[in-house]
């Protein structure tokens, strides 16, 4: 069993901060379901080849929603109007295909939705066993070290509040807020250099912690001191291509 005491590379950071989903939360196995529904339904009614889950990481992972959405048709050759979030985000008349990228993509975010209300998430336990070491490990000042959650999801609050985990983080900087921001998503560094800012700590004394290779590159991108790549499916060379400078199956492998 591990203790409470943290790897020395991570106990020289004065933050951490969190992608969300395949890092603290199994969300992923959601998105990953929502997105191959979404898209199953969409290319049979277009009468385009199945939808294929090498396409989930090729142009879906760590994206934001719209901007995954758009990745993945372009790869297609399909080309869809931007169209208008807002306007897209009532229909729910899913016997046609989407006419635009924004209406499919929230077609996609009710079907998340529906997952999420009807079988809940629970966090990673080597996460929460990461999360509780830092928590035991206080600082000079008598605190522990601030932490962040980075995602590029929309719903991130609500995946934080359904598992249990919402107040332990100083920082939640997500799809919405980047939205607000006009802060760009990963791979740009936009959305971790905003969180860091908020906690008031500079990039290079804190740890980044991604499972996607495009929120790696961003992390390495923002000149963050600990780049921590997760694997959860991408492969361990993929996250160390795009910047990681350690791979790890799961968080618990942080603790000493």
């Amino acid at each position: 069993m591990h203790g409470s005491r943290i790897r020395s590379d991570l106990a020289r950071c004065r933050a951490a901060l969190f992608d969300l989903d395949g890092v603290l939360t199994p969300t992923v196995e959601l998105h990953r379901r929502a997105w191959a529904e979404t898209f199953d339904r969409f290319f049979a009614l277009r009468g385009e080849a199945p939808y294929a889950e090498s396409e989930y990481f090729a142009s879906l992972d760590g994206r934001p929603r719209f901007d995954g959405v758009a990745t993945l048709l372009a790869a297609r050759g399909i080309d869809l109007p931007w169209g208008d979030a807002d306007a897209a985000l009532d229909d729910a008349d899913d016997s046609t295909p989407a006419s635009s990228v924004t209406e499919l993509g929230n077609r996609k975010n009710r079907m998340f939705a529906e997952i999420l209300r009807r079988d809940g998430i629970r966090s990673y336990a080597g996460s929460l066993r990461l999360l509780d070491a830092l928590a035991a490990n206080v600082g000079p000042d008598g605190r522990p070290i601030p932490l962040g959650v980075v995602s590029s999801s929309r719903n991130a609050a609500e995946v934080l509040r359904a598992a249990g985990i919402a107040d332990r983080f100083d920082v939640v900087v997500d799809g919405t807020v980047a939205a607000r921001e006009g802060l760009p998503g990963k791979p740009d560094p936009a959305t971790f250099l905003a969180a860091a800012r908020a906690l008031g700590i500079a990039p290079a004394e804190a740890a980044v912690f991604e499972d996607a290779e495009s929120g790696v590159a961003a992390a390495e991108a923002g000149g963050f001191g600990l780049v921590v790549g997760v694997d959860r499916g991408a492969g361990a060379d993929a996250l160390r291509a795009s910047g990681a400078h350690t791979v790890i199956a799961d968080l618990e492998e942080m603790l000493a």
